[in-house]
Parts: C-alpha cells; sequence; structure tokens
C-alpha cells in the first residue's frame, strides 16, 4: 500500500488498533478478528516477540485492505527494518527527527510521539504525516480541541487512555485518529480463544468513530 493510500486509510477510519502481546502464535488470529470488526489499520508494536520478523511473515497472509504499521519505533535502524518488512507507517512513543527523516526518505507515512505544543509543532516542521499524542491520559479530549485553535490543520492521534466508549470525544474534539489498544483486545477473549468479542469490540468503535466524524 502506498503513502497516499495509507494516508487515505488512517484519516477515513479514524482507528488504529495497537497490538501489544507476547503469545504471537495468536497475532494473527487477533489482527483478523479486530480486521473483520471493521477496524483495518493495525499497529504491530516492537515489544511484540520477534516483532520485525512477524511484522514480514503477517503482512504476506493479511488481506491487502489492511494496512500494517509497526509501532514503538524509536530509533532510525528499527525503522529502516520495519518498513524493509513491510510496514505502511511507522509510530514512535517519542519524538525522533531521525526517525522522521527515515520515514521521509523512504516515503513511508510516519507518526512520532509528542506531549507538549512545541513537540508537536517540532514534528509537523520536520514533516510528520500524523502527530501521535502520548499519553493522552491526563490530557483528554479538550487538549485536542484547544490545540486545533490555534493550529487548525494538525492532524493529531491521541493513544493512551481511549477506550471504545469515549473515542468519538477524541475524534469530535478534532483528532484525526485514535490510537486504541487494551481497551479494544479483550485479554481474557484472546487467552480463550473468543475472537469473536474482539470482533464485536471493534465493530462497535468503528461505529462510534463514525458516527462522530458524521457517518451513519
Amino acid at each position: 500500500m502506498n503513502k497516499p493510500q495509507t494516508l487515505a486509510a488512517i484519516t477515513e477510519t479514524g482507528v488504529i488498533a495497537v497490538i501489544r502481546m507476547t503469545d504471537t502464535s495468536k497475532l494473527e488470529a487477533v489482527i483478523q478478528a479486530v480486521s473483520a470488526g471493521g477496524i483495518r489499520c493495525i499497529e504491530i508494536t516492537m515489544t511484540v516477540p520477534n516483532a520485525v520478523t512477524m511484522l514480514k511473515t503477517v503482512r504476506r497472509s493479511l488481506p491487502e485492505a489492511v494496512v500494517l504499521g509497526a509501532g514503538t519505533v524509536t530509533d532510525p535502524e528499527t525503522a529502516k527494518a520495519v518498513i524493509d518488512s513491510g510496514a505502511s507507517f511507522v509510530v514512535s512513543p517519542i519524538l525522533d527527527p531521525a526517525v522522521i527523516d527515515v520515514c521521509k526518505d523512504r516515503d513511508v507515512v510516519v507518526m512520532p510521539g509528542c506531549y507538549t505544543p512545541t513537540e508537536i509543532f517540532t514534528a509537523v516542521k520536520r514533516g510528520s504525516d500524523f502527530v501521535k499524542v502520548f499519553p493522552a491520559t491526563s490530557l483528554g479530549p479538550s487538549f485536542i480541541k484547544d490545540l486545533r485553535g490555534p493550529f487548525p490543520n494538525l492532524k493529531l492521534v491521541p493513544t493512551g487512555g481511549v477506550s471504545i466508549d469515549n473515542a468519538g470525544e477524541w475524534i469530535t474534539a478534532g483528532a484525526a485518529a485514535v490510537g486504541i489498544g487494551s481497551d479494544l483486545l479483550d485479554k481474557a477473549a484472546i487467552a480463550s480463544g473468543k475472537y469473536e468479542v474482539l470482533t464485536e469490540r471493534a465493530a462497535r468503535l468503528a461505529a462510534n468513530v463514525s458516527r462522530a466524524k458524521g457517518g451513519s
């Protein structure tokens, strides 16, 4: 999937499912369950065991419509590795200009993690496509709304503190998309193999975000 298609997918769907798990034998089933519920932008974090290899393996087996990215990327070497393994977007919990530069050079969507207005503005000036607002737990949707006042064109993606039920509030406040992990990925359901629970939760999340974006 090329960069314009990836940008469109993230903006249109408004949700990135953040996959952070230790049992990689269930990784593909989890992604398929979430995507079946309408969430097709998937972020595999580098905290997943053998994440770079898993990224390549999963990419080969997923439908083309699923947009696969890499998260928790904190250095340029890892950025290069995940791009080589098929990541269509790269997410970081920090602002590292070198990571942004690698993604720009490779024409891949990049989303650094920022917390303050200065960090966010620095990331945008460096060429970030989106800015991950992290951790968003203590900031709340009003932070997004306040930032969008002086900077109406910011493409912000709050992560941390986003739930299925409040995701629409972040979108209404002006977020381009939200990143969500723990509230979407029910650990008990995964452990027992009840992947239909993940599909139902993903569908509810997708519907909430769609309504907030003005959909039916």
